[in-house]
Protein backbone atom coordinates (compact mmCIF):
# COMPACT_ATOMS: atom_id res chain seq x y z
CA UNK A 1 0.00 0.00 0.00
CA UNK A 2 2.65 2.61 -0.43
CA UNK A 3 1.25 3.55 -3.43
CA UNK A 4 -1.75 6.32 -3.07
CA UNK A 5 -4.99 3.89 -3.00
CA UNK A 6 -7.60 4.89 -5.84
CA UNK A 7 -10.18 5.25 -2.19
CA UNK A 8 -7.89 7.91 -1.11
CA UNK A 9 -8.12 9.79 -4.09
CA UNK A 10 -12.15 9.32 -3.91
CA UNK A 11 -11.91 10.35 -0.13
CA UNK A 12 -9.67 13.24 -0.55
CA UNK A 13 -12.15 14.63 -4.26
CA UNK A 14 -15.20 14.07 -2.02
CA UNK A 15 -13.31 16.23 0.85
CA UNK A 16 -12.31 19.44 -1.52
CA UNK A 17 -15.96 19.15 -3.14
CA UNK A 18 -17.84 19.57 0.60
CA UNK A 19 -15.63 22.05 1.59
CA UNK A 20 -16.51 24.35 -1.20
CA UNK A 21 -19.41 24.27 -0.54
CA UNK A 22 -19.47 25.35 3.00
CA UNK A 23 -18.25 29.50 2.10
CA UNK A 24 -20.46 28.71 -1.23
CA UNK A 25 -23.64 28.31 1.03
CA UNK A 26 -22.39 31.09 3.29
CA UNK A 27 -23.04 33.24 0.38
CA UNK A 28 -26.26 31.99 0.01
CA UNK A 29 -27.19 31.91 3.72
CA UNK A 30 -28.64 35.85 3.09
CA UNK A 31 -30.84 34.98 0.45
CA UNK A 32 -32.75 31.82 1.12
CA UNK A 33 -33.92 31.06 4.66
CA UNK A 34 -31.45 27.81 6.42
CA UNK A 35 -34.26 25.41 5.88
CA UNK A 36 -34.92 25.90 2.61
CA UNK A 37 -31.39 26.55 1.70
CA UNK A 38 -30.74 22.62 3.58
CA UNK A 39 -33.78 21.65 1.41
CA UNK A 40 -32.60 23.17 -1.75
CA UNK A 41 -28.85 21.89 -1.55
CA UNK A 42 -29.87 18.22 -1.46
CA UNK A 43 -33.00 18.50 -3.83
CA UNK A 44 -30.33 19.41 -6.69
CA UNK A 45 -27.77 17.07 -5.64
CA UNK A 46 -30.63 14.49 -5.59
CA UNK A 47 -32.27 15.48 -8.78
CA UNK A 48 -29.31 15.86 -10.93
CA UNK A 49 -27.47 12.27 -9.86
CA UNK A 50 -30.63 10.70 -10.71
CA UNK A 51 -31.01 12.57 -14.44
CA UNK A 52 -27.03 10.98 -14.44
CA UNK A 53 -28.12 7.63 -13.17
CA UNK A 54 -30.82 7.41 -15.86
CA UNK A 55 -28.78 8.28 -18.66
CA UNK A 56 -25.97 5.77 -17.75
CA UNK A 57 -28.49 2.57 -16.98
CA UNK A 58 -31.17 4.12 -19.50
CA UNK A 59 -33.93 3.65 -17.35
CA UNK A 60 -34.90 3.62 -13.29
CA UNK A 61 -34.11 0.72 -11.46
CA UNK A 62 -34.84 0.24 -7.42
CA UNK A 63 -32.61 -2.77 -7.58
CA UNK A 64 -29.79 -0.73 -6.44
CA UNK A 65 -29.90 -1.61 -2.40
CA UNK A 66 -31.18 -4.87 -1.40
CA UNK A 67 -33.84 -4.74 0.92
CA UNK A 68 -32.55 -5.46 4.57
CA UNK A 69 -30.55 -2.15 3.92
CA UNK A 70 -33.12 0.55 3.05
CA UNK A 71 -33.38 0.82 7.10
CA UNK A 72 -30.13 2.04 7.05
CA UNK A 73 -30.00 4.53 3.95
CA UNK A 74 -33.47 5.81 5.63
CA UNK A 75 -31.90 6.63 8.97
CA UNK A 76 -28.88 8.08 7.14
CA UNK A 77 -31.15 10.28 4.79
CA UNK A 78 -32.95 11.57 8.14
CA UNK A 79 -29.50 12.45 10.15
CA UNK A 80 -27.41 13.58 7.26
CA UNK A 81 -29.44 14.80 4.27
CA UNK A 82 -32.32 16.35 6.72
CA UNK A 83 -30.91 17.41 10.22
CA UNK A 84 -27.24 18.02 9.41
CA UNK A 85 -27.56 20.49 6.31
CA UNK A 86 -30.24 22.62 8.38
CA UNK A 87 -27.99 22.82 11.10
CA UNK A 88 -25.25 23.81 9.29
CA UNK A 89 -27.23 26.66 7.57
CA UNK A 90 -29.01 27.72 10.25
CA UNK A 91 -25.48 27.87 12.09
CA UNK A 92 -23.49 30.09 9.38
CA UNK A 93 -26.38 32.67 10.13
CA UNK A 94 -23.93 33.83 12.69
CA UNK A 95 -20.02 32.24 12.08
CA UNK A 96 -17.72 33.13 9.41
CA UNK A 97 -17.45 30.99 6.72
CA UNK A 98 -13.97 30.24 7.67
CA UNK A 99 -14.87 29.65 11.12
CA UNK A 100 -17.16 27.06 10.26
CA UNK A 101 -15.66 25.28 7.83
CA UNK A 102 -12.49 24.71 10.39
CA UNK A 103 -15.03 23.90 13.28
CA UNK A 104 -16.61 20.88 10.58
CA UNK A 105 -13.08 19.21 12.02
CA UNK A 106 -15.34 17.68 14.55
CA UNK A 107 -17.36 15.36 11.93
CA UNK A 108 -14.14 13.48 11.51
CA UNK A 109 -13.45 13.05 15.12
CA UNK A 110 -17.08 11.74 16.07
CA UNK A 111 -17.46 9.32 12.57
CA UNK A 112 -14.15 7.99 14.11
CA UNK A 113 -15.23 7.84 17.78
CA UNK A 114 -18.46 6.11 16.63
CA UNK A 115 -16.62 3.63 14.13
CA UNK A 116 -14.43 2.69 16.47
CA UNK A 117 -16.78 2.46 19.93
CA UNK A 118 -20.30 1.45 18.26
CA UNK A 119 -19.08 -0.58 15.04
CA UNK A 120 -16.01 -1.99 16.41
CA UNK A 121 -14.08 -1.01 13.33
CA UNK A 122 -9.99 -1.84 13.98
CA UNK A 123 -8.13 0.77 13.67
CA UNK A 124 -4.57 1.56 13.84
CA UNK A 125 -2.02 4.16 16.04
CA UNK A 126 -1.10 5.89 13.08
CA UNK A 127 -4.34 6.61 11.98
CA UNK A 128 -5.24 8.15 15.21
CA UNK A 129 -2.37 10.03 15.23
CA UNK A 130 -3.43 11.42 12.54
CA UNK A 131 -6.80 12.36 12.86
CA UNK A 132 -5.29 14.07 16.13
CA UNK A 133 -3.22 16.15 13.62
CA UNK A 134 -5.41 17.03 11.45
CA UNK A 135 -8.03 18.07 14.09
CA UNK A 136 -6.13 20.11 16.22
CA UNK A 137 -5.22 21.94 13.15
CA UNK A 138 -8.60 22.63 13.09
CA UNK A 139 -9.01 23.76 16.14
CA UNK A 140 -5.79 25.68 16.51
CA UNK A 141 -7.70 28.43 14.04
CA UNK A 142 -11.46 28.19 14.43
CA UNK A 143 -11.33 28.03 18.75
CA UNK A 144 -10.01 31.60 18.72
CA UNK A 145 -12.03 32.74 16.34
CA UNK A 146 -15.25 31.23 17.69
CA UNK A 147 -14.40 32.53 21.29
CA UNK A 148 -14.17 36.45 19.49
CA UNK A 149 -17.37 36.08 17.86
CA UNK A 150 -20.63 37.71 19.42
CA UNK A 151 -22.62 35.04 18.53
CA UNK A 152 -20.06 32.16 18.26
CA UNK A 153 -21.15 30.38 20.78
CA UNK A 154 -24.49 29.62 19.71
CA UNK A 155 -23.06 28.76 16.21
CA UNK A 156 -20.20 26.28 17.26
CA UNK A 157 -22.99 24.44 19.05
CA UNK A 158 -25.28 24.21 15.83
CA UNK A 159 -22.72 23.76 13.43
CA UNK A 160 -21.33 20.95 16.22
CA UNK A 161 -24.62 19.20 16.50
CA UNK A 162 -24.22 19.45 12.64
CA UNK A 163 -21.54 17.61 12.75
CA UNK A 164 -22.85 14.80 15.36
CA UNK A 165 -25.94 14.40 12.54
CA UNK A 166 -23.48 13.71 10.10
CA UNK A 167 -20.97 11.25 11.95
CA UNK A 168 -24.30 9.16 12.62
CA UNK A 169 -25.11 9.51 9.14
CA UNK A 170 -21.06 8.58 7.52
CA UNK A 171 -21.84 5.14 10.04
CA UNK A 172 -24.96 4.56 8.63
CA UNK A 173 -23.58 4.69 5.09
CA UNK A 174 -21.49 2.25 5.40
CA UNK A 175 -24.04 -0.17 6.08
CA UNK A 176 -24.88 0.14 2.26
CA UNK A 177 -21.26 1.52 0.45
CA UNK A 178 -21.62 -1.75 -1.42
CA UNK A 179 -24.24 -0.90 -3.53
CA UNK A 180 -24.36 1.36 -5.93
CA UNK A 181 -22.81 4.71 -4.80
CA UNK A 182 -24.80 7.04 -7.44
CA UNK A 183 -28.53 5.17 -6.18
CA UNK A 184 -27.31 6.01 -2.46
CA UNK A 185 -26.67 9.37 -3.18
CA UNK A 186 -29.38 10.41 -5.35
CA UNK A 187 -32.29 8.56 -3.25
CA UNK A 188 -30.51 10.12 -0.38
CA UNK A 189 -30.85 13.58 -2.28
CA UNK A 190 -34.49 13.12 -3.53
CA UNK A 191 -35.86 12.58 -0.36
CA UNK A 192 -34.13 14.67 2.15
CA UNK A 193 -34.42 17.79 -0.67
CA UNK A 194 -38.02 17.24 -0.99
CA UNK A 195 -39.14 16.34 2.76
CA UNK A 196 -37.00 19.75 3.57
CA UNK A 197 -38.07 21.83 0.80
CA UNK A 198 -41.93 20.94 1.50
CA UNK A 199 -41.55 21.68 5.29
CA UNK A 200 -40.31 25.35 4.82
CA UNK A 201 -43.10 26.02 2.51
CA UNK A 202 -45.50 24.48 4.93
CA UNK A 203 -44.25 27.09 7.35
CA UNK A 204 -44.79 29.41 5.29
CA UNK A 205 -41.26 30.31 3.86
CA UNK A 206 -41.58 32.05 0.61
CA UNK A 207 -40.10 30.19 -2.62
CA UNK A 208 -36.63 31.66 -3.94
CA UNK A 209 -35.67 33.64 -7.05
CA UNK A 210 -35.05 31.76 -9.54
CA UNK A 211 -31.31 32.62 -9.67
CA UNK A 212 -30.92 31.75 -6.43
CA UNK A 213 -32.45 28.31 -6.27
CA UNK A 214 -30.40 27.30 -9.73
CA UNK A 215 -27.28 28.92 -7.70
CA UNK A 216 -27.33 26.47 -4.70
CA UNK A 217 -28.79 23.40 -6.63
CA UNK A 218 -25.60 24.10 -8.30
CA UNK A 219 -23.49 23.84 -5.12
CA UNK A 220 -25.72 21.40 -3.89
CA UNK A 221 -25.03 18.36 -6.95
CA UNK A 222 -21.53 19.37 -6.85
CA UNK A 223 -20.78 19.74 -2.64
CA UNK A 224 -23.57 17.04 -1.44
CA UNK A 225 -24.13 14.46 -4.34
CA UNK A 226 -21.29 14.07 -6.37
CA UNK A 227 -19.03 14.52 -3.31
CA UNK A 228 -21.41 12.02 -1.76
CA UNK A 229 -20.90 9.66 -4.34
CA UNK A 230 -17.29 9.42 -4.12
CA UNK A 231 -17.28 9.40 -0.08
CA UNK A 232 -19.54 6.13 -0.55
CA UNK A 233 -16.91 4.71 -2.87
CA UNK A 234 -14.14 5.62 -0.51
CA UNK A 235 -16.28 4.27 2.34
CA UNK A 236 -16.34 0.41 0.37
CA UNK A 237 -12.23 0.82 0.33
CA UNK A 238 -11.57 2.19 3.53
CA UNK A 239 -13.47 1.67 6.16
CA UNK A 240 -15.27 4.44 7.88
CA UNK A 241 -12.98 5.95 10.21
CA UNK A 242 -10.03 6.15 7.65
CA UNK A 243 -12.17 7.77 4.97
CA UNK A 244 -13.30 9.78 7.73
CA UNK A 245 -10.33 10.89 8.42
CA UNK A 246 -9.16 11.76 4.85
CA UNK A 247 -12.48 13.94 4.63
CA UNK A 248 -11.56 15.86 7.77
CA UNK A 249 -9.19 17.61 5.57
CA UNK A 250 -12.86 19.20 3.85
CA UNK A 251 -12.40 22.39 6.76
CA UNK A 252 -9.42 23.05 5.83
CA UNK A 253 -9.94 22.67 2.05
CA UNK A 254 -13.65 25.02 3.02
CA UNK A 255 -11.04 27.64 5.04
CA UNK A 256 -8.66 28.15 2.45
CA UNK A 257 -11.38 28.76 -0.14
CA UNK A 258 -12.85 31.16 1.99
CA UNK A 259 -9.71 33.15 1.83
CA UNK A 260 -9.33 33.28 -1.65
CA UNK A 261 -13.18 35.14 -0.89
CA UNK A 262 -11.85 37.92 1.05
CA UNK A 263 -11.26 36.78 4.55
CA UNK A 264 -8.20 37.62 6.48
CA UNK A 265 -5.94 35.15 7.05
CA UNK A 266 -2.84 35.00 10.30
CA UNK A 267 0.04 32.74 10.78
CA UNK A 268 -2.42 30.36 12.97
CA UNK A 269 -3.77 29.44 9.42
CA UNK A 270 -0.81 28.08 8.31
CA UNK A 271 0.20 26.20 11.19
CA UNK A 272 -3.17 24.75 11.49
CA UNK A 273 -2.24 23.64 7.60
CA UNK A 274 0.90 22.31 8.66
CA UNK A 275 -0.58 20.53 11.02
CA UNK A 276 -3.12 18.73 8.87
CA UNK A 277 -1.06 17.83 5.75
CA UNK A 278 1.19 15.89 8.57
CA UNK A 279 -2.14 14.29 9.65
CA UNK A 280 -3.22 13.35 5.86
CA UNK A 281 1.33 12.09 5.02
CA UNK A 282 0.50 9.78 8.35
CA UNK A 283 -2.86 8.50 6.44
CA UNK A 284 -0.84 8.12 3.24
CA UNK A 285 1.48 5.88 4.37
CA UNK A 286 -0.41 3.84 6.62
CA UNK A 287 0.69 0.09 6.10
CA UNK A 288 -1.34 -2.84 7.73
CA UNK A 289 -0.70 -6.48 7.04
CA UNK A 290 -1.28 -9.41 8.68
CA UNK A 291 -2.53 -12.93 8.17
CA UNK A 292 -6.33 -12.70 8.37
CA UNK A 293 -9.07 -15.43 7.31
CA UNK A 294 -12.51 -14.41 5.40
CA UNK A 295 -15.56 -16.24 6.31
CA UNK A 296 -18.22 -17.58 3.63
CA UNK A 297 -20.39 -14.76 2.57
CA UNK A 298 -22.88 -13.54 -0.24
CA UNK A 299 -23.43 -10.09 -1.68
CA UNK A 300 -23.56 -8.05 -4.84
CA UNK A 301 -20.88 -4.66 -5.45
CA UNK A 302 -18.96 -3.85 -8.39
CA UNK A 303 -15.88 -6.03 -8.80
CA UNK A 304 -12.75 -7.16 -10.87
CA UNK A 305 -11.40 -11.01 -10.68
CA UNK A 306 -8.81 -10.32 -8.10
CA UNK A 307 -7.75 -12.21 -5.02
CA UNK A 308 -10.81 -12.17 -3.15
CA UNK A 309 -12.99 -12.41 -6.46
CA UNK A 310 -11.90 -16.24 -7.79
CA UNK A 311 -15.90 -17.34 -8.51
CA UNK A 312 -17.80 -18.68 -11.80
CA UNK A 313 -20.65 -17.05 -13.21
CA UNK A 314 -23.89 -18.63 -13.57
CA UNK A 315 -24.94 -16.48 -16.85
CA UNK A 316 -22.83 -15.78 -19.91
CA UNK A 317 -20.05 -12.85 -19.33
CA UNK A 318 -18.37 -11.07 -22.16
CA UNK A 319 -15.03 -10.22 -19.88
CA UNK A 320 -15.76 -6.81 -18.97
CA UNK A 321 -14.27 -5.85 -15.88
CA UNK A 322 -15.39 -4.61 -13.41
CA UNK A 323 -18.99 -6.03 -13.46
CA UNK A 324 -21.70 -6.36 -10.71
CA UNK A 325 -23.50 -9.16 -10.27
CA UNK A 326 -24.83 -11.27 -6.70
CA UNK A 327 -21.32 -13.18 -6.27
CA UNK A 328 -20.23 -16.20 -3.09
CA UNK A 329 -16.95 -15.89 -1.59
CA UNK A 330 -15.35 -19.39 -0.14
CA UNK A 331 -13.85 -19.32 3.53
CA UNK A 332 -10.22 -18.33 2.81
CA UNK A 333 -7.05 -17.31 5.35
CA UNK A 334 -4.41 -15.45 3.36
CA UNK A 335 -1.78 -12.21 3.93
CA UNK A 336 -1.40 -9.23 2.30
CA UNK A 337 -1.77 -5.28 2.71
CA UNK A 338 -5.43 -4.12 3.71
CA UNK A 339 -7.84 -1.46 4.76
CA UNK A 340 -11.36 -2.07 6.61
CA UNK A 341 -12.86 -2.57 3.38
CA UNK A 342 -16.24 -4.40 2.77
CA UNK A 343 -14.00 -7.53 2.42
CA UNK A 344 -11.89 -6.89 5.52
CA UNK A 345 -13.77 -6.17 8.63
CA UNK A 346 -12.52 -8.80 10.39
CA UNK A 347 -11.60 -9.01 14.38
CA UNK A 348 -8.11 -8.36 15.62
Amino acid sequence: MSAVHPHVIHALLAAALFGASTPLAKVLVGDVPPLMLGGLLYLGSGLGLGIARLIRDQGWSASGLPRGEWRWLLAAIVFGGMLGPVLLMYGLQTTTASTASLLLNLEAVLTAVLAWVAFREHTHRRVVIGILAIVAGGALLSLPNALSANHGDQGSLTIAAACLCWAIDNNLTRRVSSSDAMFIASVKGLVAGSVNCAIAIALGLQWPATQAVLSTMVVGLLGYGASLVLFVLALRGLGTARTGAYFSTAPFLGAALALLMGEPAGAQFWWAGTLMAFGVWLHLTETHEHEHPHEPMVHEHPHTHDEHHQHAHDADWDGSEPHNHRHHHEAMTHKHPHYPDIHHRHSH
